[in-house]
């Protein structure tokens, strides 16, 4: 029901994620990072809260083998739970217990760890890391690419209707989460236009953060 791909840049230590389901809203519960730290996605049937216990245990110096062995020592959920856990710095690591759904698959690049369920093929995660390591330009756009690398691998078995970006940068929040949280059809496209759109505007937003006296104004109403 899920191919996703969690990834760092060395050069500008941001990490983020992309993620792409058949299921709605698929970024909302599975997609975690935190700047300085690393990217993590909980997938399959998903608990939303072993995202966050594997940032806080990267962030408690333990690296990603520890950092899963630690969250689900003695959770008898796991057998369902698919994670993937890329740190800023360090190997990556990833989980995919006994009851994954379907066809289920896992890859690992230098930067980057792609992994899915109820996959149409098997080799969706390495076309991914492919898309990835070919791709270049901001971390949202080579995790852009990668997702379209696994989509045209085969995707997932049926049709996709949700999927979504984050990357996090120096900042306390993420620099970018865009969703498409529901398409009939084509969902990654619709988050291809939606990057294409934010891109351009992304630092002027960090901008306004830090300094709004100093932010452009992109001429909506009531913004002069």
């Amino acid at each position: 029901m899920t191919f996703s791909i969690a990834a760092r840049c060395p050069d500008t230590k941001m990490v983020g994620v992309a993620i792409s389901s058949s299921s709605i809203c698929v970024a909302s519960r599975c997609a975690f990072v935190r700047a300085g730290v690393g990217a993590v996605l909980s997938q399959n049937v998903t608990d939303p809260t072993l995202g966050p216990a594997v940032l806080d245990a990267l962030a408690g110096g333990a690296d990603a083998e520890s950092a899963l062995q630690q969250v689900t020592a003695g959770n008898d959920t796991m057998p369902w739970r698919q994670l993937l856990v890329q740190p800023l710095t360090g190997e990556s690591g990833v989980l995919s217990g006994r009851e994954i759904l379907g066809t289920h698959a896992e890859a690992q690049g230098t930067d980057a760890i792609a992994a899915g369920n109820l996959l149409a093929d098997a080799k969706v995660p390495a076309a991914m890391i492919e898309g990835f390591e070919a791709s270049q330009g901001h971390l949202a756009e080579r995790l852009m690419a990668a997702l379209e690398a696994g989509l045209a691998a085969g995707g997932e078995a049926g049709p996709v209707h949700s999927a979504g970006i984050m990357v996090a940068d120096q900042e306390p929040w993420p620099v970018v989460d865009l969703r498409v949280d529901y398409a009939e059809e084509a969902p990654i496209a619709g988050l291809r236009d939606l990057w294409t759109r934010y891109e351009p505007q992304l630092a002027d937003y960090v901008l306004r953060a830090h300094k709004p006296d100093a932010a452009p104004s992109y001429g909506v109403a009531g913004d002069p």
